[in-house]
C-alpha cells in the first residue's frame, strides 16, 4: 500500500497570523520557518512515497520551494486542513492508499508516530481514518491545563473505547477529574474515499464548537481509530499560541543535552 504525507499550511490563522512562516532554532541550532521543521519531519519518514505543503498563500508556498518542497496550491476556502488534503489529493500525481495529513506546526512530530499510524491504518482495514494518541505526563498535562486557566486554546484531548475507535476529543482536559488523559497529535492517516466524503459534508455543530476537524468524521458516522503511541522518552507540543515556540525550542534544547 502507498502512502503520501500533506502538510496543509494557511497563513491567516486566527490565534497565530503567519505561523508558518515563523522562524525558530532547530535541532541544530539552525534558524529555520516552522513549516520547513515540519517537512523535515516528514522526510524523515520511510514508508511515504511523497511529501507536499498544501497551501493557498504565495509567500508560504514562495518559501517552502527555497528550500526543496513540493507544493500544491489550493482555494482560500478550504475550511481547514483536512479539507485542503481533500483537494491537494485531486492535484497530485499520485494515486495512494493512505494519506497522511501532517499539520504544519507539529515540528516535534517524531517518525515513528507517523510510521506506527501508517501501519496502523493498514491493518486495520475496518477504520477509515486514523490519528495518534499520547498518553499524558504531567508536564504535558500541566501545560494543558496552564493554557485552560489563561485563556488560551492549546492542545487536544481524546477519548475513546476498548476498541480505540474515537468516542471524542475537546479542547478542553477530557476526562474530568483524575482519570488518565490522553493528548490527541495533530495528526491523521486518512483513506482517500474518507477524504473525498469528507469535503462533501456540511460543518456540524460539535466540531463548530470545538473548532476541532475530526469531529466532522465522528458527527458523519466514520470510524476512527485512535493508534496509542510511545514518546520514547521525549516530550511533544504543537504549536498553537506564540507562547508555544519558547517551549518547543526549550523542548528542542533539553532533547539534545
Amino acid at each position: 500500500m502507498s502512502a503520501v504525507i500533506i502538510i496543509p499550511a494557511r497563513y491567516a490563522s486566527t490565534r497565530f497570523p503567519g505561523k508558518p512562516l515563523i522562524d525558530f532554532k532547530g535541532p541544530d541550532g539552525t534558524m529555520r520557518p516552522l513549516i520547513e521543521h515540519t517537512w523535515r519531519a516528514a522526510q524523515a519518514v520511510p514508508e511515504v512515497d511523497a511529501i507536499y505543503v498544501a497551501t493557498d498563500d504565495e509567500r508560504i508556498a514562495n518559501t517552502c520551494q527555497t528550500f526543496g518542497a513540493s507544493v500544491v496550491l489550493t482555494s482560500p476556502y478550504c475550511r481547514n486542513g483536512t479539507e485542503r488534503c481533500a483537494e491537494a489529493l485531486t492535484k497530485i500525481p499520485e494515486n495512494p492508499d493512505v494519506v497522511v495529513n501532517l499539520q504544519g506546526d507539529a515540528p516535534l512530530t517524531p517518525t515513528w508516530f507517523l510510521s506506527d499510524l501508517i501501519s496502523s491504518l493498514r491493518q486495520n482495514k475496518s477504520f477509515e481514518v486514523a490519528t495518534p494518541v499520547l498518553k499524558c505526563d504531567e508536564a504535558t498535562l500541566k501545560r494543558l491545563r496552564t493554557d485552560r486557566g489563561d485563556g488560551r486554546v492549546g492542545g487536544t484531548t481524546a477519548v475513546f473505547d476498548k476498541q480505540n475507535r474515537a468516542l471524542y476529543f475537546s479542547k478542553e482536559v477530557l476526562p474530568f477529574g483524575s482519570g488518565v488523559c490522553f493528548h490527541h497529535v495533530g495528526v491523521y492517516g486518512y483513506r482517500p474515499a474518507a477524504l473525498a466524503e469528507y469535503s462533501s459534508w456540511q460543518e456540524g455543530n460539535l466540531e463548530s464548537s470545538e473548532g476541532l476537524e475530526q469531529l466532522r468524521f465522528l458527527e458523519n458516522g466514520s470510524t476512527m481509530l485512535c493508534v496509542e503511541v510511545d514518546s520514547k522518552g521525549r516530550e511533544f507540543w504543537e504549536v498553537n499560541n506564540p507562547e508555544d515556540i519558547a517551549i518547543i525550542e526549550e523542548m528542542i534544547r533539553i532533547q539534545n543535552g
